[in-house]
């Protein structure tokens, strides 16, 4: 038999133009050379005056030619690794992944049904429950511990973490020596800094404080993650109408110039260390004064951005999986429908936050649950259509002819395991089947398979020294090596 050339068609979203994309990228070049950014570190300041930026005190404009440079030198694509070290994602174009959010409040406990304050266990929990999801790629922290000490939050979130679940993790650290602290942690499950960054299953998150500034603790975090090889994800949140423009063109100009001045900060501490471009452009809703997480306008917002991140070849960080509805209903359903499959379309690598609802402040893990089978939907409608004589069938078609079934024959046998997509609790049943067997809401199952993953799922353990070494930093406690 020939061989059989194969086409598969990737279904996408691309709202601007390429003369759209240009009048923004020169938009925002004139911001960083017209309006400048403040710059809070004297490092950064020293490194960005060094290679020829205009600085007035900490006022720091940036000629468009710094920004070339530090996007020819940042990589296009970064390998990331499970915590076993087998390859988990490729953040490149056209690559989607899903994962959980960080630092909620409160949580929506399972046995109670009820908004409470969030703990460390509630993490431990999360954290197992995403690890068992098939369409969940990333972990974050989900819920903030409330009781350990909270200068030390971030490091018993990142211990909670890398103890119960092998799949990479995105992580946040309080300030420079939470980061480092949280390095040495990562080092010793890997056994040695040099097996981290050789085989990253870690990435750290901060962000600029919109509009336009870089805070000393962000800019200290980025420079470590740089000068150690750890992937950084700098994501502003420019919120429409208060720390940005109302209208999400000029919104996107002032993320845009946080980040790509960000990027020439982290290039010029370390040229080639991997940096991921994102992060959103929510709206402040001008009744409420939350800022929304469910609103359209802020889905486009990070699709935008994600279109971005494609012009100027970086991987990506984005938003999806959340809601603004204050429960587990029908509206905290429909917003993160859409918004996943949006994501999705625009093609954002790392599309983080699945599981928020109440604007952020609150985590469920049954909405959890319904996003990771939104997900897994996502990824099929994304993956496209595959044309080739094998899928057009002729052949079969000509064998069972006017009148006949397709249901026994071997090419369905073959291939309906690979073409059609199979949930693992949305309803695909009869009425009366649906009854017989309990006629349980997506709720109720939701809570069921949430129970029973925290009965019998199991996270491969670490070396019991290497576990104790990580509990041990993690409370501030003396590691004996």
């Amino acid at each position: 038999m020939s061989k059989i050339n194969h086409f598969i068609k990737r279904m996408g979203l691309q709202n601007l133009t390429d003369d759209q994309m240009e009048q923004l990228h020169l938009a925002t070049l004139d911001t960083l050379e017209q309006v400048g950014v403040k710059v809070c570190e004297p490092e950064a300041l020293q490194l960005l005056g060094d290679a020829g930026a205009r600085i007035d005190k900490d006022l720091v404009k940036i000629p468009p030619w710094m920004i070339q440079q530090a996007l020819q030198t940042a990589p296009c694509k970064i390998a990331i690794y499970n915590r076993s070290g087998e390859r988990a994602m490729s953040l490149e174009k056209g690559k989607i992944y899903f994962g959980t959010g960080s630092d909620t409040p409160c949580i929506i406990d399972i046995e109670t049904g009820k908004r409470r304050k969030s703990i460390k266990q509630d993490t431990i929990n999360a954290t197992r429950i995403a690890d068992a999801l098939e369409n969940i790629d990333f972990v974050m922290s989900m819920a903030r511990a409330s009781d350990v000490p909270g200068e030390r939050t971030d490091r018993h979130h990142f211990e909670a973490m890398t103890l119960n679940s092998t799949k990479p993790i995105i992580f946040d650290a309080h300030d420079r020596q939470g980061l480092l602290d949280i390095i040495e942690m990562g080092a010793l499950v890997k056994g040695g800094k040099k097996q981290l960054v050789e085989k990253p299953y870690i990435m750290h998150y901060t962000e600029p404080t919109s509009p336009l500034v870089h805070t000393k603790n962000a800019l200290e975090k980025m420079m470590i993650a740089a000068e150690n090889g750890i992937p950084l994800v700098y994501a502003p949140a420019v919120m429409c109408g208060a720390t940005g423009p109302v209208t999400t063109a000029g919104a996107i100009v002032v993320g845009n110039a946080e980040i790509l001045s960000g990027l020439v900060i982290h290039q010029l501490k370390k040229k080639g260390a991997p940096f991921i471009y994102g992060g959103g452009t929510p709206p402040l809703n001008m009744i409420t004064t939350i800022c929304s997480y469910g609103d359209p306008q802020g889905f486009m917002g990070a699709a935008l951005l994600t279109q971005l991140s494609d012009y100027y070849k970086l991987p990506s960080f984005s938003i999806a999986g959340c809601t603004d509805a204050q429960a587990f209903d029908q509206q905290a359903a429909m917003e993160s429908g859409f918004n996943l499959l949006f994501a999705a379309l625009a093609g954002g690598n790392l599309i983080h936050d699945i599981g928020y609802i109440g604007a952020g402040m609150t985590y469920s893990l049954e909405h959890l649950v319904l996003c990771d089978e939104g997900a897994g939907m996502a990824k099929f409608i994304t993956r496209g259509v595959e044309i080739n004589p094998e899928t057009i069938a002729l052949e079969v078609i000509e064998k069972v002819g006017p009148g006949g079934h397709f249901l026994t024959e071997q090419h369905t046998m073959d291939h309906f395991r690979s073409h059609m997509h199979f949930t693992r609790l949305f309803n695909r049943n009869t009425y009366d089947n649906w009854q017989a067997a309990g006629a349980k809401t997506f709720g109720d199952s939701a809570n069921d398979l949430i129970k029973e993953i925290l009965h019998w799922h199991e996270v491969p353990p670490l070396d019991p020294a290497v576990e104790k070494a990580v509990k041990e930093l993690a409370a501030g406690e003396k590691v004996e090596r």
